[in-house]
């Protein structure tokens, strides 16, 4: 059994939809990519493909083997691609998931800053506040943002994410500036509720004492971006990662408060299910990533 040949036919099938279609991509006989397929089915003792006389359907297991298959065929092809060209360039697809405010605000200009220095890769890009299962669904990288739980996943730290709680100047002017954590609780709260226990807020000092404060809800959201927004047009009080509020603190929009106090902090990372294997491609997106936002985000400059 060619084993090259065998994944060849088996990627093809699976993209191109049909024995058929395969066989014409690859200029050979329907009954050649036929017995490769049942060759590398054999070898792998395993069965990839169901066959119906309408339409070709992947196991669970063919559906596993595809991608790691795909991506096999693509390193090498990238890998043919530079030593023929004489560079280093990066090709093929990058899968992409990432939270919805980030992905606007920061991670837009980064992957087109990417995109420009390396304009054979293409990038396939899915915004989506809830936390993507990589494996199953075909991505290869994702960023996010929090306490990671799933230790089977490979995490690239890159950027602290601080949080500061904001009020508009007019909210301020009619309900009073609190000065203390317990303060908040006769305040409206504008709580982000994509995180546990969102309406209790906690608070460390500058000795480490800590508070906790269950704050009154005016309104819930699971996107920053409207709290934001809320807040700056003096619905209430929210407490905001910087990354969505320090501009519209530089502006002047919102104002800072109980700065003498931390809010909880988190990472961004950049995770993705493996390092065997990890395309090139993919590689130097997260090193690009971490080098453009790094250990002191450009969102964090000017901010108390």
């Amino acid at each position: 059994m060619d084993r090259f040949q065998c994944l060849t036919a088996f990627v093809t099938v699976v993209e191109a939809g049909s024995l058929s279609a395969a066989a014409g991509r690859l200029n050979v006989a329907k009954s050649v990519v036929s017995r490769r397929i049942s060759e590398l089915e054999a070898h792998l003792g395993v069965r990839l493909l169901h066959r119906t006389t309408r339409r070709l359907v992947l196991t669970d297991a063919g559906q596993t083997f595809y991608r790691r298959a795909a991506e096999i065929l693509a390193e090498l092809a990238e890998a043919e691609h530079a030593a023929a060209e004489g560079r280093q360039a990066l090709t093929g697809r990058v899968r992409l998931s990432a939270p919805l405010s980030f992905g606007l605000l920061h991670l837009n200009p980064a992957l087109t800053a990417f995109a420009e220095q390396h304009p054979g890769v293409q990038l396939d890009v899915d915004l989506n506040d809830r936390a993507v299962n990589l494996v199953e669904e075909g991505f290869d990288l994702a960023v996010r943002i929090g306490h990671l739980e799933d230790s089977s996943l490979v995490a690239r730290p890159l950027a602290p994410i601080r949080t500061l709680l904001c009020a508009s100047p007019g909210y301020l002017a009619r309900r009073g500036m609190p000065r203390r954590p317990r303060d908040l609780a006769g305040h409206d709260g504008l709580v982000y509720t994509n995180v546990p226990e969102a309406q209790q807020w906690r608070f460390t000092d500058a000795k480490g004492n800590t508070e906790s404060v269950r704050v009154p809800v005016r309104l819930r959201a699971n996107n920053g971006d409207l709290l934001l927004e809320a807040a700056a047009a003096g619905l209430g009080i929210v407490a905001t990662p910087t990354f969505i509020a320090y501009r519209a603190v530089l502006e002047g929009r919102l104002v800072p408060l109980l700065t003498d106090y931390r809010l909880p902090a988190a990472n961004a990372y950049a995770v993705y299910p493996t390092r065997r294997f990890l395309p090139r491609r993919v590689r130097a997106l997260v090193e690009f990533l971490g080098e453009r936002f790094g250990a002191q985000p450009y969102w964090d400059e000017g901010l108390s």
